[in-house]
């Protein structure tokens, strides 16, 4: 988050401990122009993580208008609260002392008042939990019974006891429903007091804040917690005068989900009813995953997601109609290293980005938004990109199946393979974004395989989500039958010694090719399948039992059999 004199940067690092078996954060302060080292401000405790996937949940930190000061969330002394740090360092300490978790906050123009928000508190929580072990647990919709029912899951280091609260697999804690409650902090005396409802935060715009003439509105379609169907329809606001920039559903083609492209357009104010298209070539069909406003001027920066998961940002004039490349990229430009669709920071002359690619790590740069001038700030990872460069390279390769559809991958050849004795090759299947530490999940560590004499591909899936699951799943199939052919055919591979692996989709995909190809010798999933027993868990969800009928094409076993036998 870049501050508003537009000098300095604050951002978040994650750190393993082997020895403590736990992630560290710490939040820095450094200037944009990379004279100095980073500042370290504070400890930003454990990572606070998604419940259905265990990730670490993205918590930007917000400065104070001078500049003085970083708010951010974090878990310290097994409490959520609103922590501040001084940007020289000079030390930090928590804002909010509340009995509940806090779940949101924003800070006031002046900087003199923290809004926030809080659920039930811990001790309610606590208590619904062992309420629950001495009454009894009614089974219904919200209960996960492929799971234990008291206290299963590990949430933060806490054994908790969770609940599903939204469409396909999204999960929460108990009493995860209780309403929201706003509570404000003076930050001058530090005394807290309940907000009245004419003090709430203003909310962002939604599609249903816009005129309903638009001719497409952007509605978001999407199964929470299915990263193969991306949040991208945005609606974001210009500060400054109001106009409106947009992400509109494109064109959708038969047999698809959804559209794979979106349309770019700006409204000059909420109730317009025709959009101003973005035309140019270079936003035409493009995978546009973030749009915002450059501050002070007529530009709607955004990025583009590229077929082989490489980024680019351009920025559109919205007066001119022209469309101008920043930053042209071989991996992600992002404001995450585990998140490829949140975006830079940015201000009026700088973008400030996570940038990685396959066999480079992560790396803080600032980037000149006018001459795309790319600026490296903080590479804590040198010696280990160093290293693998020097033994493992990552290469893009390309190829096409027997249908002519184009597939791409990084691949890591072998180390000290000789051309008499190909070595065997590891596939990973589905999404290959930024550094590969190893594929999706970072279940398989392909560089160290590279090294070890066994040639790795991560195989990226084919960026659309076709309603007919038998074809879903060939796409992946073919991929792989067809780029061990090639490989096999230069020398490269021993195809005789193939493995493949994936977690969620890519599970699926491996299982199927073993079912329908003898190209794969051995093959390692880390993910549910689609079974009767994944059925029967969920069956008591209509969320569940809709989605599974539109995505895959099944029923009740005994309702669908056929359609089973072939999935």
């Amino acid at each position: 988050v870049i501050s508003p004199n537009g000098r300095y940067v604050a951002f978040r690092s994650e750190r393993a401990s082997v020895e403590r078996n736990k992630y560290d954060t710490m939040w820095y302060v450094q200037a944009l122009d990379g004279k100095f080292p980073p500042l370290r401000v504070a400890n930003g405790g454990a990572p606070l993580r998604q419940y259905n996937t265990g990730l670490v949940l993205p918590s930007p930190a917000v400065w104070s208008p001078d500049g003085k000061w970083i708010y951010y969330r974090a878990r310290l002394d097994g409490r959520v609260s609103v922590w501040r740090a001084a940007a020289d360092g000079s030390g930090s300490c928590a804002v909010t002392s509340d009995p509940a978790d806090v779940r949101d906050f924003t800070l006031s123009g002046d900087g003199r008042t923290l809004k926030y928000s809080v659920g039930a508190t811990r001790e309610e929580v606590s208590n619904a939990e062992l309420s629950e072990y001495d009454r009894g647990i009614r089974i219904d919709d919200t209960v996960n019974i492929a799971a234990g029912l008291f206290r299963s899951s590990k949430v933060d280091g806490q054994p908790t006891t969770q609940r599903f609260v939204g469409p396909w697999f999204s999960a929460g804690p108990l009493l995860a429903e209780v309403t929201d409650r706003w509570k404000a902090v003076d930050l001058v005396t530090m005394t807290p007091r309940d907000l009245p409802a004419s003090e709430l935060p203003a909310q962002p715009l939604t599609p249903a804040d816009l005129s309903p003439d638009l001719p497409a509105a952007p509605v978001k379609k999407m199964w929470d917690g299915d990263s193969r169907l991306p949040q991208r329809y945005q609606i974001t606001q210009n500060s400054g005068d109001g106009r409106i920039a947009v992400l509109l559903p494109g064109h959708k083609e038969k047999g698809l989900a959804e559209s794979r492209y979106v349309e770019l357009a700006m409204l000059p104010d909420r109730h317009a009813s025709r959009p101003i298209l973005c035309a140019a070539e270079l936003c035409r069909h493009r995978d546009i995953t973030d749009i915002r406003w450059r501050p002070g001027s007529d530009e709607i920066v955004f990025t583009v997601t590229n077929y082989d998961r490489t980024q680019s940002v351009y920025g559109w004039n919205v007066v001119t109609g022209t469309v101008r490349p920043i930053v042209l990229s071989n991996g992600l430009v992002s404001g995450s290293q585990r998140y490829w669709d949140i975006p830079c920071a940015l201000s009026s002359d700088t973008l400030a980005c996570v940038a990685a690619e396959a066999a480079h790590p992560p790396r803080l740069e600032a980037i000149d938004v006018k001459s795309g001038h790319r600026r490296i700030l903080f590479a804590p990872n040198k010696g280990l990109g160093a290293d693998i460069a020097a033994t493992v390279p990552a290469k893009l390769i390309r190829w096409k199946d027997a249908q002519g559809r184009e597939f791409t991958g990084q691949f890591f050849e072998a180390r000290g393979a000789s051309a008499g004795h190909p070595p065997p090759l590891f596939v990973n299947f589905y999404n290959c974004y930024g550094f590969l530490r190893g594929g999706l999940g970072d279940e398989w560590p392909l560089a160290t395989l590279a090294e070890d004499g066994i040639s790795a591909l991560c195989i990226n899936a084919i960026p659309e989500y076709r309603l007919d699951t038998a074809a879903r799943y060939d796409q992946g199939r073919a991929a792989v039958e067809s780029v061990v052919k090639l490989l096999s055919a230069e020398g490269r591979i021993d195809r005789t010694h193939v493995g493949m692996g994936g977690l969620s989709y890519g599970s699926e995909v491996t299982l199927w090719t073993l079912t329908h190809s003898d190209v794969v010798t051995a093959a390692s999933v880390s993910g549910v399948s689609v079974t009767p027993a994944l059925y029967l868990l969920n069956s008591l969800r209509d969320a569940f039992r809709s989605t599974f009928r539109e995505l895959w094409q099944l029923g009740a076993p005994n309702e669908t059999p056929k359609r089973w036998r072939e999935i």
